[in-house]
C-alpha cells in the first residue's frame, strides 16, 4: 500500500471515529439537558443553538488535541469520555441558566457557550 493511501486511511479512521464520538456526545448531552436542543433549533431558537454550539466546540477542541498529540484511537476515545464528562459538568454547574434557554433568551446561552468553549480549550491544552 502506498504511503499516500496509508495516510488517507489513517485520516479516514480518525475522522470517522471523531464524528461518531461527537454524535455519541451530542446524544448524551441532549438527554442531560431539560429540553431537546434539536427540537428548539428546528423552532428557530437561537439560544438553544448557541448553547449547543458551545458544547459541541468545547467537545471537539480536546478531540483535535487528542488526535494531534497521541496518534492513538484508544487514547482519543478515553479523552472523549473525559471531555464529555467535563462538558456535562459545565452544564450541571450552570444549570440555573437552563430555564432561560427554552424561551430563547440569548444572554445566558452566550455565557453557557463561552464557558463550554473555555472548558474545552483548557481541557485540550491539558492533554499531553
Amino acid at each position: 500500500m502506498s504511503p499516500n493511501m496509508q495516510a488517507f486511511l489513517a485520516f479516514l479512521q480518525y475522522f470517522v471515529a471523531a464524528l461518531l464520538l461527537l454524535g455519541a456526545f451530542l446524544a448524551v448531552y441532549v438527554r442531560v439537558t431539560p429540553y431537546n436542543e434539536f427540537e428548539l433549533i428546528q423552532q428557530d431558537n437561537a439560544a438553544a443553538a448557541i448553547s449547543l454550539a458551545g458544547a459541541c466546540i468545547g467537545f471537539a477542541l480536546p478531540m483535535a488535541a487528542a488526535i494531534y498529540l497521541t496518534h492513538d484511537l484508544l487514547e482519543m476515545i478515553k479523552w472523549a469520555v473525559i471531555t464529555g464528562a467535563a462538558q456535562i459538568a459545565v452544564f450541571t454547574l450552570l444549570r440555573r441558566f437552563a430555564p432561560a434557554i427554552e424561551p430563547g433568551h440569548t444572554a445566558p446561552a452566550i455565557f453557557m457557550c463561552a464557558m463550554s468553549v473555555a472548558t474545552g480549550v483548557l481541557n485540550a491544552v491539558c492533554i499531553s
